[in-house]
Order: structure tokens, then sequence, then C-alpha cells
């Protein structure tokens, strides 16, 4: 029996050899080489870019910012506490769609301030992460600096700055009411406090935006410490329905009582005209 040559050889497969020679290139890579495969569809390659004495926080986050990345990669980087040392790693980290649940969580805690706002705002995030973001917003609020809180009361999520709004302080609450994410529920919640200071009603009832939102304008026809010049400017815009209901017995003082039965006796009175 004669054998050959040919016979004897496995055929070569291009794919993985390439693969292969990629993932030496990795390991070693420099400057455009490195930068080139930084993009690398491969695990194993992007796997060996770690181990790149040349690989530096700005060429991972690049790595770490990619959509398409691997659930490996971003383990691998996780298990890596050296890694973790840095703060721009953690951040591209906590931000990655693909980080695993329990790590997200624990990064999550070690976000600075407005890195925390932006994760609770940013549409991708997990309710959970969101929840946790404001929640480390809410507690570190009390011990912030003026300038701090301006900037959260005008960037923040909305239960932060529904808890701005509460707080009262007057360089904030011009900002705080004119932020984009601040919601009418985050207005009603804070009008829900009946301490809520008589300067911060009066900023609501003069704001452009939530002086002509109903259910804010009944909020503050309710709200103990409304001033009555706002609260008849508001009566004639309520149903009847909504001013029955705020003329029930221990709803409203008992002098604004008076002005909420005269106007549904003078609505009522309107509509028998003939």
């Amino acid at each position: 029996m004669v054998w050959t040559a040919q016979s004897e050889k496995p055929e070569a497969n291009p794919v993985v050899d390439t693969i292969s020679q990629d993932r030496e290139r990795a390991l070693i890579a420099t400057g455009d080489d490195l930068a080139l495969l930084l993009h690398h569809p491969d695990i194993a390659v992007l796997l060996a870019l770690l181990d790149n004495p040349a690989l530096d926080e700005t060429q991972l986050c690049l790595i770490l910012g990619r959509k398409d990345l691997p659930a490996e990669v971003l383990e691998e980087v996780i298990r890596r506490k050296q890694l973790l040392k840095n703060y721009r790693v953690k951040r591209a980290l906590a931000f990655h769609s693909r980080t695993p649940r329990l790590p997200s969580l624990r990064l999550v805690r070690e976000l600075y301030l407005m890195d925390l706002a932006q994760l609770a705002l940013l549409p991708g995030t997990p309710a959970e992460l969101k929840r946790i973001a404001e929640e480390q917003l809410l507690a570190r609020l009390a011990h912030l600096p003026l300038g701090q809180k301006v900037a959260l009361a005008r960037r923040g999520p909305p239960r932060v700055a529904s808890a701005l709004l509460a707080e009262g302080h007057p360089q904030i609450l011009s900002v705080v009411l004119d932020n984009a994410h601040l919601t009418e529920a985050q207005v009603l919640k804070a009008l829900a406090r009946e301490n809520l200071a008589p300067h911060v009603i009066v900023a609501i009832s003069q704001h452009r935006k939530w002086s002509c939102t109903y259910n804010v304008r009944l909020a503050l026809v309710r709200h103990p410490n409304s001033t009555l010049t706002s609260i008849l400017a508001y009566l004639p815009e309520l149903t009847v329905s909504d001013l029955r209901e705020l003329a029930s017995p221990g709803i409203v003082s008992e002098s604004l009582r008076k002005y909420l039965q005269a106007e549904i006796h003078h609505r009522l009175h309107k509509g028998s005209e003939p």
C-alpha cells in the first residue's frame, strides 16, 4: 500500500489559523495594530488584549464601550481586581447593559454624583439599578454643597428633583422647577407634605408650567400653606365635582370651605339661568 503525503496531512482551517494569529498579535500589539484589535469580534482575541501590557486605560474603556461586547469579556475584567482600581473602568462596567447583575449593583454604589444621575436617567438602565442610583443620590443629598445641589436640581432624576423641591433652598427652587425630568407626580408628591414651606408653595403657584397644570392647582388649593389669593384665582378653573369634594368637611379650613361653597353656588346658579 502506498501512503501519500496528501492523505496524511489534515486540511488547514484558514479561519482558525487567522484567529490564532490575531490572538498572538493581541498579546504584543502596540500603536495602530493594537487600536485595530480593540474592535475584533472574537472573544479569545479580546481576552488576550487584557494581557497585553501596552493596553492602557483609554483603550480598555473603548473595549468596554462596545455595545456588542460579549459578557465573558466583561466578567473577566471584573475578576481582575487591579483593573477595578481605575474609576473610568468601574464606570464603564456600571454603564454597560451586559454587565452581570450582582457586580452592577456593587459598582453603582461607587459612582460619582453626576454619573449616578446620568445612570438613573439612561433609558436602557434596568429599573433596579435606576432605583439604587436614585437612592444613593438621596442618601448623599443632605451633605452636598450648594453647587452640587444646583447641578442635581438642573439635571437630576425625578425623585431627586422632588426631594430638592421639598428642601426649598431659595437658590434651587427656580432651577429644579425647570428640570425637564421633574414629573407632575413628583411635584404632587412634594405638595403632599403638609409641612412644605410657604415659599415653595408660592414658587410652584407662580411657575409658568406647574401653575397651569390642573392636578397641581388642585393640590395647591388643598394645601394648608397656600395663599388665599392664589386659591381664589384657581377656583374658577376647577370642576364642580372637585369643588364639592374639596368642600367636604375636614378637607380644607372652614373659612376656605365658604369660598368653595360660594363658587359651587355661583356655578349652579349660572348654569340654571336662561
